[in-house]
Parts: C-alpha cells; structure tokens; sequence
C-alpha cells in the first residue's frame, strides 16, 4: 500500500549550521523536517577553523565591519546586505551564546582575535582552532534534544513546484534505494558549498554543490558562479590529506617564506600576510611558479609555543601526527578550493526566484561578499541571513527581488558541441579538469576547453542511480555554470583572475545572472 505523502511547514536540506540554526528557530512557528544525505555530523561547518566575525568589542563597531567588508568585495557586494550583516552581528552571537556555544575567552570576556583584510580583532574563536566544530556540535545537540524530525541519508533529488511555487521535494535515500515526496509551504535549501569540484580542496566529500544544481534544474536563478575562493594555506605534505592551516595564523604573526626562507608578501603587497585571500592565494601561486616548487611555507616557529598550542590546538596536532612539529619546523602549504561564493540568487531575506523556496549559507548567494569574501564572514552570513529567512516566512512575501543592478547580465547556459568524443567522467577526471582549466588563474582557452568537456559530461551522463552519480551529476552542472561564467567575465575581479583579462574593468561592474534554458 503505497505510504500517504507527509506535509510540513518547512522542509530544510543540509545539518551544517545553517540548516541547524533554521530548524531551531523554525520549530517554534511550525513543523519542521530536517533532512541531510549523511548523518546529521557531515557538513563543511565543522572544518570552519578561524572563527566567526562580530564588532562585540567596545573598540569595534558594525560600520568598521562594513568598511572592510566593502574593501575585500572587490566592490560587487551588495551594500544593504552587507549593512544587514555586520548591523544584525552581535544579536546572532548572543543566540549562540544562549544555545550554548563555548566560545574561548580571556579575563572573562569573549576573546578576539585578527584575520587578514580586518582592521580590528574581532574573530571570536572557540577551542581554538575548533570554532565550527563547536557551534555544529552545540547547535546539532539543541535539535536531537528538541527532538526535531530528522532524515539522515537522504539526497535531495528533486524541488517539486505548484503553479510555480514550492510545493515539495523529492528525496533519495542512500541506503535503501528508494523515492520518497514530501510537501511543504517553505523549502530551505542550506546543503553548503562545492568543493569537490577541485582536486585540492580543504572540503570534505559532501560538498559536492547539491542545492546549486538542485535549484538550476528547476528554474531558479544563480549569480556570482564564476567567483570561487581559494583558501591560500592548506598542509601540503606527500601522502597526507588536504587540511587548512588557519588564516588565524596569520593573524597571530605567522609569516610566510618560499622554499629558500625568504618572506615574500611584502614584495606583492604592503598589507602582506594581511592581504586579501585572492591576493596572497596568486601570490603564492607566483613564488611557487619562480621557484619551481609546489608549495611555500608558513612560519610560525617565532610565536610563543603556548599561543601556538592553545590557539591551533588541530592545527598543532594534525601537524604532530603527521610528524611535523610546528613549534620547530615551518608548515609547507598551497592553495586549495575553499568557498563557493556564488550560488542560488537570494534577497536579503534568503527569497529565491520561486516563490517559497529559500537558501542559507554557501548555496545561496545574497551579495554579501562580492567577488571576494572577507575572512570569517560566512558563518556569520548563515545565521544572519537563516534568522531573517524564517522571519519572512511569517510575514507575506517581500517585494524585494534580488540584488540587481541595471546592467546585470542575464544568461542561459548553452549546450556545446565538443568535436572530439569525450569519455565519461568519473570524480578524478572533473577534478583535474577545473584544477587546471577553472581554478586560480584562469584563460579563455583553458575555460572554453573546460566548457566543452563539461556540457559533452552533462550529456553523457544517465539518470543518476545512486549516490556517487547523483553527487557526479551535481558537480558536473556546477562546474559548468561556474565555467560559463568565468567564460563571460572579460576581466579579473577578487577570486576571478584571467591571464587574458589582468585588469578591473568598471564595464563589468555586474552580476552573472545564470538561468536554465
């Protein structure tokens, strides 16, 4: 006897925090389904090592926060949702705080610290090096003690629409094989980033730009997909897994030197290791490229050892075991995949083109960070943005539509032809494929190659069966809308950069607005 389909108030996809932190305030104005395609404990959230970024202190405000905010974006942010964020700050934190996150302190008030491209300290960090851990672990507690229905092991597959509008969503569980529908009035979509995109990454396996694709193929908008952040220090070690070494290191004095010891950032920039991220990430893509080497290094050997212990306590450890002892011996690192800034076009109030369908956190983009996101920016993004999503549920939908300027370029990705046969893709061959063509410094013809494959991929795929297709699948439609937009952009903006196009044009000064044909 076929099962009756279940309706809910809000349907939220993805258990990192902004799916946690929406399902908490959720439950207090209706019923709420939680579902995720791992256990509720897989999520990029808890790889955020550096903190989350508040003006809390009293030397500190909301405006300085804007400011260099405005100053990374490489000036395509959107001014009103920066404002909101930085504005709506220090309310957010005190919701952590209530929900219990141990955030570290010193002399009994929240200790601060400094990450690059910020005037002031104001990166509030707990455990250490451990901040995402902590607010998941915190947050996932509030909902299995809230006792908040939950689907684990189930991949969104489909956004089903009614009259135009969410009507539910389709599900496929990774165990059994099987469909199930749900309805709902609001769907969040908070399923984080696409790092596995990337050969290098400092993601894990989940990230695979579920909610981007999921989204695209049922007609919602995408903006800003060429913009992809590089996180510019990842462990860099033969044999050993891609892991981030803190920007807070950085912060904390760490400097960094080519392969002979020299420090290097001041002959690029004066802010030096305090640059933005896309700046010392191509710096150090150039020193590797003199030198002929595959990594830097990062020094921390002069820090105080306790400074280094308490403050990078994974850090040290991961280090450690992997028999590099950071208090003696300088890190060696490289670039590697990070950020998804682009993603599902949002308002201010998380509203999507559909009406009824929202998105928080790094599957949505409401403008906030430009071309370049400002360190320790995202998680604060994810509970600013998720508070004001389920407070627009409660009201009638805005009139607000999404950030837009005049000349915004509207696009639908087309279909191209690849003259030669192209294999199938597996995960590898992808990865490689925008590691070279799509990754940190990009050109037209490496792009062009890059879009040919990947539409000639897109074909070649067949209904996905289970949840490595799925995940293929939804990798592969990001990496082509992001390749067609990078292909669009005739210059080099934050995270974007073309050989071809080296200069900052005022003429692109727009979005990419990306829509399925």
């Amino acid at each position: 006897m076929e099962q009756p389909i279940k309706t809910y108030d809000y349907v939220i996809v993805g258990s990192g925090i902004a799916g946690l932190y929406s399902a908490l305030l959720a439950r207090e104005h209706g019923s709420v389904l939680l579902v995720t395609k791992g256990s509720i404990d897989d999520c990029n959230t808890r790889h955020a090592q550096g903190g989350i970024a508040a003006a809390i202190s009293a030397s500190d405000s909301p405006a300085l926060h804007y400011e260099d905010t405005i100053a990374a974006s490489a000036g395509l942010c959107n001014k009103k949702a920066v404002r909101i964020l930085t504005q709506e700050a220090q309310n957010r934190i005190a919701d952590l705080v209530r929900f219990g996150v141990p955030f570290d302190t010193m002399n009994g008030e929240i200790a601060l610290t400094r990450e690059a491209a910020h005037s002031m300290p104001r990166i509030l960090h707990a455990g250490g090096d451990a901040t995402g851990a902590q607010i998941e672990t915190t947050l996932s507690h509030q909902v299995k003690t809230a006792q908040i229905p939950l689907l684990e092991h189930c991949l969104a597959t489909k956004i089903l629409l009614e009259n135009g509008a969410i009507g539910g969503l389709e599900t496929y569980n990774t165990l059994t094989g099987s469909l199930q529908q749900f309805k709902c009035r609001y769907l969040i979509l908070a399923t984080g980033g696409a790092g596995q995109l990337f050969k290098l990454t400092t993601n894990p396996t989940v990230a695979t730009g579920d909610g981007v694709a999921l989204a695209y193929r049922a007609g919602v908008a995408m903006a800003d997909m060429e913009f992809f952040q590089f996180h510019p220090t990842a462990l860099h070690l033969p044999g050993v897994e891609t892991f981030l070494i803190s920007e807070a290191m950085r912060g904390e004095g760490g400097i960094l030197r080519n392969i002979t010891g020299e420090a290097f950032m001041k002959s690029y920039t004066p802010q030096a290791e305090l640059a933005p991220r896309d700046i010392v990430t191509r710096s150090i893509v150039s020193e590797m490229k003199k030198t002929n080497t595959d990594h830097v290094y990062l020094d921390a050997t002069h820090l105080p050892a306790h400074i280094t212990t308490t403050r990078f306590p994974q850090i040290y450890h991961y280090c450690q075991e992997h028999k590099l002892d950071i208090l003696k011996e300088m890190i060696p690192v490289a670039p590697a995949a990070h950020y998804m800034i682009g993603g599902i076009r949002v308002n201010t109030w998380g509203e999507s083109s559909v009406p009824g369908l929202f998105a928080a956190g790094e599957t949505a983009c409401a403008g906030v960070h430009g071309a370049n996101r400002l360190a320790s920016n995202s998680l604060l993004e994810v509970l600013v943005f998720s508070k004001r999503i389920i407070e627009r549920s409660l009201s009638s939908p805005s009139n607000e539509t999404a950030p837009e300027r005049e000349n915004d370029l509207h696009i639908s990705v087309p279909l191209r032809n690849s003259s030669a046969p192209v294999a199938a893709p597996t995960l590898s061959t992808l990865q490689q494929l925008l590691w070279d063509n799509v990754g940190i410094v990009r050109s037209e013809h490496g792009l062009a190659q890059a879009a040919a494959t990947l539409s000639a991929w897109h074909d070649l795929l067949k209904k996905p069966f289970n949840q490595p297709s799925w995940e293929l699948l939804n990798l592969v439609t990001a990496g082509m809308l992001m390749t067609e937009a990078a292909l669009i952009r005739l210059e080099s903006r934050g995270a974007h950069f073309r050989l071809d196009y080296p200069k900052t044009e005022p003429a692109w000064h727009k979005h990419i607005v990306i829509k399925r044909n």
